[in-house]
């Protein structure tokens, strides 16, 4: 026996039995794979279609010639995220430490270039879309500024009827033109894909698509909807499967508690508490007092509860 309190180390000196642990494990094994597949049957997993920027465009084409917009004026949430897309921002930070700013911008994304230029020049040329192309690389910074300014303040009264997206400005130049291309573009499909294939023809890299849904409402307004939010459940592998998967809720609860229901920095203060709690589950068998707590609270005796109504017999 160890002097220490916390430790107990003399060897079990008590009865023992046969105990045929592949039999128990194999019967094990087979109820647990026909209640899954019987569960499975019965209750189906779900599987929501793939939301699309054509899906997007088609259902909210308002939505997303305004998000358009905002990639093109540089105030959508991705032109001002930070790294690591780009350098506008200082972007998550713990307290004093800049973690994502020290990784800088590694998978860097330009909206106007990426969202909006590329993709129109990636189109078959037709002539209103190539001299509003030729027009916008042809002026200056200021220029397009005061474009983009005019359409902006538009904006507000934008209209789509019969496929086409209405501003009330004349002094937008090739902005209009441009915004109601890419809205036929993306109503027509060859958005999503253009925006897949930018870094080569086979890729699999969906981030650009990913982070121009994220900026507009229409893919918050569905995850409302399935109580994917921040503020109601969170995240899941599989939308529809409410409340979402149990294993999870330890880490998104923190989001619904001040101070990080509130904080712009929720995610990596979130995962450095994930961090802490992970290191000390890891330190229990370390930590004097805390590993005593089976053996204080004796709950060893409501486990093998059959064994010791045998030894009092």
């Amino acid at each position: 026996m160890s002097d220490s309190p916390d430790v107990t180390v003399a060897p079990w000196t008590g009865p023992q039995r046969p105990y045929d642990i592949i039999k128990e494990g194999t019967i094990a094994f087979l109820v647990v794979a026909i209640l899954t597949i019987g569960l499975a049957l019965v209750f189906s997993s779900p599987d929501d279609p793939q939301v699309t920027v054509q899906q997007w465009s088609n259902k909210a084409p308002v939505d997303f010639a305004q998000t358009a917009l905002t990639e093109l004026n540089g105030t959508s949430g991705t032109a001002q995220y930070g790294a690591p897309y780009n350098t506008a921002s200082s972007g998550q930070h713990l307290g004093p430490l800049t973690l994502a700013k020290w990784l800088g911008a590694t998978i860097p994304v330009n909206t106007v270039r990426d969202f909006v230029l590329s993709p129109l020049e990636s189109q078959p040329a037709t002539p209103p879309l190539s001299t509003a192309l030729a027009q916008w690389k042809g002026a200056s910074a200021s220029q397009r500024t005061t474009w983009v300014n005019a359409y902006t303040k538009a904006s507000t009264k934008m209209t789509f009827t019969n496929g086409t997206v209405s501003v009330p400005t004349t002094a937008a130049g090739p902005v209009p033109v441009m915004i109601n291309s890419l809205e036929q573009m993306a109503r027509s499909g060859a958005l999503d894909q253009a925006l897949v294939t930018q870094n080569g023809f086979y890729t699999s890299n969906f981030t650009l698509p990913l982070l121009f849904l994220a900026d507009g409402s229409y893919l918050g307004d569905l995850a409302q909807q399935r109580h994917l939010l921040g503020t109601q459940w969170g995240m899941m592998n599989e939308t529809g499967n409410y409340p979402g998967q149990a294993w999870l809720w330890l880490y998104t609860f923190w989001y619904q508690v001040p101070p990080f229901s509130t904080s712009a920095n929720a995610d990596v203060q979130v995962w450095g508490i994930m961090m802490l709690l992970s290191l000390l589950l890891l330190l229990v068998p370390f930590i004097p007092g805390v590993r005593s707590i089976p053996r204080w609270t004796r709950v060893y005796r409501l486990i093998w509860r059959d064994h010791y109504r045998a030894q009092r017999a």
